[in-house]
């Protein structure tokens, strides 16, 4: 597999800028390929990391009709909670650009973590079924063209945490915790071999919380194995990570 492309910038502000033009770069080259484009979206602050692409001039230049939005991981609340990733993504962004309803596929609502979890997978298999999502031909999971990934002070990704045995899962495509660290404690969760069958994920890292997290995963013992969940972040296709200078300022060398 390619090794990562470690793209730092100045400001969050050129990050943010940075990450735009690869995510519109990205969809016209999805749908030109084959007529969609299927994202994966996480929480936290990746939303306010997005809000240049529905500025202008830059939301007038996609094919919004053709975007398929998924979710990485979710709080198990209604989909109006203050707690809700959706909620954030559809208050932060989707509001904000013409995707129809039917192209934005939310965790099913009323259901416990574990009953959530395997309905979601459910709806993947079947939307590979009907060929709406690509398979992966090395691991027959399903193959998202876009996974947008943040990334905690701790070094988690989607609701893979240190000290859960979540982050070992191999068979599963989508699992659920009912005792997040974070609040709420009940979330669903995309598992790595899911993640990793993507063709581009961007792992955007913003701020100085998150130094500590990111000199262990890029600097010079990141070899040393795998103590972060986000050192397993490893695709079949490509990674990139989006830094800016907060993010990276424990890092001795020049990335």
């Amino acid at each position: 597999m390619p090794a990562a492309n470690i793209l730092k910038f100045e400001t969050e502000e050129a990050t943010a800028d940075a990450l735009t033009h690869y995510i519109i770069s990205l969809s016209a080259k999805s749908i030109a390929d084959h007529g969609s484009f299927s994202v994966v979206l996480s929480g936290g602050t990746l939303f306010d990391t997005l809000r240049k692409l529905v500025e202008p001039p830059y939301v007038s230049s996609v094919d919004w009709s053709k975007w398929l939005i998924f979710f990485l991981d979710e709080r198990v609340v209604p989909l109006d909670h203050v707690d809700s990733n959706y909620k954030l993504a559809y208050d932060g962004f989707l509001s904000k650009v013409p995707i129809p309803k039917s192209n934005i596929y939310p965790i099913k609502e009323g259901l416990s973590a574990e009953e959530a979890a395997d309905e979601y997978e459910q709806r993947l298999k079947a939307l590979v079924a009907n060929n709406t999502l690509k398979t992966s031909p090395v691991t027959g999971f399903a193959k998202f063209d876009l996974m947008l990934i943040g990334m905690g002070p701790d070094g988690h990704v989607a609701s893979l945490f240190c000290w859960h045995f979540q982050r070992f899962e191999k068979k599963r495509w989508v699992t659920f915790i009912t005792d997040s660290p974070k609040p709420p404690p009940p979330r669903i969760t995309f598992t790595f071999p899911l993640i990793n069958s993507a063709a581009e994920i961007a792992l955007v890292v913003v701020g100085e919380e998150k130094a500590d997290a990111v000199k262990v995963a890029l600097g010079p013992h990141a070899d040393y194995g795998y103590p972060l969940p986000v050192q397993k972040v490893s695709p079949e296709g490509n990674l990139t990570w989006f830094l800016d200078n907060g993010a990276t300022s424990l890092l001795k060398s020049n990335l």
